[in-house]
């Protein structure tokens, strides 16, 4: 298991009343799996939550009229991920406050990227994320679950580095501050 998971705003007790703790341990593990080391993360987690019964309905509408979606919803918990990088947490928790306010979804789970610098100064990651969520309220205030995903490095992208263990994302960094 490469993934932590914390909850804000009673959201496992949300889970427990909808008989869906062991559900959504069943689908991280999942995700977990199947986007391990991939490129394409996108499509295989739409393939995976689709696979796993969270796409029945196919894309489900933020806004009607409009295109964005959630990646996935069941039993009216929604999923919204940004696996690319940490910063999308702002989008990801935008997305399921519009469907908590319109009253379409009771909790969301959010699949955030794990991945960060090793030299950023910001603490770990489950710190980051607790006082971010925690700051954010009352604009962002329902309730959530959040995991921190470490979906390790595509082998392509590893090859590039030439095996090296320092990331695309790590050299640019250390180019921008010379």
């Amino acid at each position: 298991m490469t993934y932590e998971v914390v909850h804000f705003r009673n959201a496992e007790e949300i889970l427990r009343e909808k008989k869906m703790e062991q559900e959504m341990k069943d689908v991280l593990d999942c995700i977990d799996t199947d986007l391990h080391d991939r490129i394409y993360r996108g499509t295989i987690l739409k393939q995976t939550l689709d696979y796993l019964g969270w796409r029945e309905n196919g894309d489900v509408p933020i806004l009607e009229g409009r295109r964005y979606s959630y990646k996935g919803m069941r039993n009216r918990v929604a999923i919204e991920a940004a696996l690319t990088n940490y910063e999308a947490i702002l989008d990801a928790l935008f997305r399921l406050q519009i469907g908590f306010d319109k009253g379409a979804i009771d909790q969301g789970i959010v699949l955030l990227s794990a991945q960060r610098s090793s030299r950023s100064p910001l603490g770990d990651n489950r710190e980051l994320v607790q006082k971010e969520v925690e700051s954010l309220y009352p604009t962002i205030s329902l309730p959530v679950t959040i995991a921190l995903m470490d979906l390790g490095t595509p082998q392509c992208i590893s090859a590039e580095n030439g095996g090296s263990e320092e990331t695309k994302t790590e050299k640019e960094e250390s180019s921008n501050d010379e």
